[in-house]
């Protein structure tokens, strides 16, 4: 049985004494002085502080032990299996991170002349046309910071196409299937559309009878990613595509599910116009912790013309930015993109190269299906839609039959499962999945680890049938117990940094 550490560790202002420190820095007043006078002077009044700013003081060694004990207390991809459906939590090369670290990647500033940054202007641009081609559309924009951002930029492209054809007034709605990302809807409405919900059918796919109902000349578009939430390839792709552009809409891909089809087929072969790309969940960047992160969003031809500026482009001798684009959306952000995290996707794409990509999704697929034979054996749990068809990436089982004859929930299986040191798969989602369990290995997990987890499982359920408590109440064995779940999301509870923590006691910084 996993025993996480748990070290009685307090925050870092309530540790140190006054007067340690933990560096040597050369005295540099007496050059100041010299250089620009005295400091009160050179210093705007209004700019300067009272008293000094309340920091901790300590030694490099109380420094260095209490990271190392908040890293033991702390679990991420490299610690073990990470089955979260949706997310796609795999392995980081570290070559990849060594590469993003180096003085010369990490020491460039985005105000630098172009003819000084003349080699990563090379890795982005060819990084563009690298996606472009994996997924079949004609020239990618590298700007957006996360999957959420390239799917804003993908419906503010929407609004822009239909502005440019002068139907942007009626062209209102656009269409989301029931199995969707919750970003879906959300980056539509931001965009200023309307929802339109479509169910799926008996096989986990979008019914075509309720797409065809659902279309109208008020259609924007359709968002949809293939395969689908439920780990399922809509089958009818095709004539979804057909429905979609002869109502005059347009077909838009989210990339969170492109892991599964690498190399193997393309969105815009599948009649997609816009096309985002996780680069967390398919090219190994980090992934969690709030960003940075990378969102890059590629389109067809006729849509090329309104990507955000500036555009890089190659002169057959230079690479430069171009702003001469007049029907460009503008700018969505600063700068060009996460350079870090998409020099990361960059070198993972150019380490596996096509071979190598082809595998990853061949493995992935295998993994998944392993585990969907595996667990689909375990008393309680069942396989919604189809159970005997194939899934790809991932799998979303129902414990709908073990909440019912025992009172343990999918929730209570992903706290059980922390006390054999795995994270927990993704819960209730899609909603369209009673007590869903969403559970995606990824093709970075060895069959030892995937065997580990289906008889963790096993023995998870057995529990619920003969010593339910024992579920009910777990974990048992972590570094913080069991969480009152609506009240550590809740924002009047969440401390988020000292500041806050701080004010909430009535203390002023």
């Amino acid at each position: 049985m996993y025993k996480q550490a748990s070290w009685n560790e307090p925050v870092i202002f309530n540790m140190g004494r006054s007067g340690r420190v933990g560096h040597i820095l050369p005295k540099v007043e007496d050059e100041i002085k010299r250089a620009i006078g005295d400091l009160k002077t050179a210093i705007p009044e209004n700019m300067q502080r009272a008293t000094q700013p309340n920091l901790p003081e300590l030694s490099e060694a109380e420094v260095t032990r209490h990271f190392i004990r908040l890293s033991e207390m702390n679990y991420g991809v490299d610690s073990g299996f990470y089955p979260l459906g949706s997310c796609t939590m795999k392995y980081n090369p570290k070559i990849n991170e060594n590469l993003a670290s180096l003085p010369a990647i990490n020491m460039i500033h985005p105000y630098q002349d172009e003819s000084t940054v003349q080699g990563i202007l090379e890795i982005l641009y060819k990084l563009e046309r690298w996606l472009a081609e994996i997924t079949g559309t004609y020239e990618v924009c590298l700007q957006p910071a996360a999957g959420a951002h390239g799917e804003f930029l993908g419906t503010l492209l929407m609004r822009a196409y239909h502005k440019f054809k002068g139907e942007n007034e009626k062209r209102t709605e656009v269409i989301v299937p029931d199995s969707a990302h919750g970003t879906n809807p959300a980056s539509a409405t931001m965009a200023g559309f309307n929802v339109v919900v479509v169910p799926s059918d008996d096989d986990g796919c979008v019914s075509l009878g309720a797409l065809k109902a659902a279309v109208s000349e008020r259609t924007a578009g359709l968002m949809l990613t293939n395969p689908n939430t439920l780990g399922i390839f809509e089958k009818n792709i095709d004539e979804i595509a057909r429905i979609v552009h002869e109502a005059g809409g347009l077909l838009y891909y989210d990339g969170a599910n492109l892991n599964p089809i690498l190399c193997k087929t393309r969105p815009g072969d599948m009649g997609f116009d816009i096309v985002h790309i996780n680069i967390h969940k398919t090219f190994s960047t980090p992934h969690g912790g709030g960003g940075p992160g990378a969102g890059p969003v590629g389109v067809s031809k006729e849509l090329a013309r309104f990507l955000p500026v500036p555009r890089i482009v190659f002169d057959g001798k230079h690479y430069h930015f171009d702003y001469d684009r007049p029907d460009s959306i503008v700018k969505i952000r600063s700068f060009y993109g996460n350079v870090a995290v998409l020099l990361r996707a960059y070198a993972y794409i150019l380490s596996l190269g096509f071979e190598g990509l082809k595998e990853v999704a061949e493995i992935s697929v295998l993994n998944a299906n392993y585990l969907v034979k595996k667990l689909k054996e375990i008393r309680g749990l069942t396989l919604p839609y189809n159970s005997e068809k194939p899934r790809k990436h991932e799998c979303v089982f129902s414990a709908k039959t073990l909440k019912n004859e025992t009172g343990v929930s999918a929730l209570n299986i992903a706290k059980r499962l922390l006390d054999h040191g795995i994270h927990a798969p993704t819960i209730y989602f899609p909603m369209i999945v009673d007590e869903a369990l969403m559970i995606e290995p990824t093709e970075t997990v060895e069959k030892e680890e995937l065997d580990h987890f289906a008889e963790v499982m096993q023995k998870i359920c057995e529990e619920a049938y003969t010593n339910p408590e024992i579920v009910l109440k777990a974990p048992h064995n972590t570094a913080v117990p069991r969480l009152d779940e609506v009240k550590a999301s809740h924002p009047r509870t969440m401390t988020l940094s000292w500041r806050m923590h701080q004010k909430r006691k009535g203390k002023d910084l």
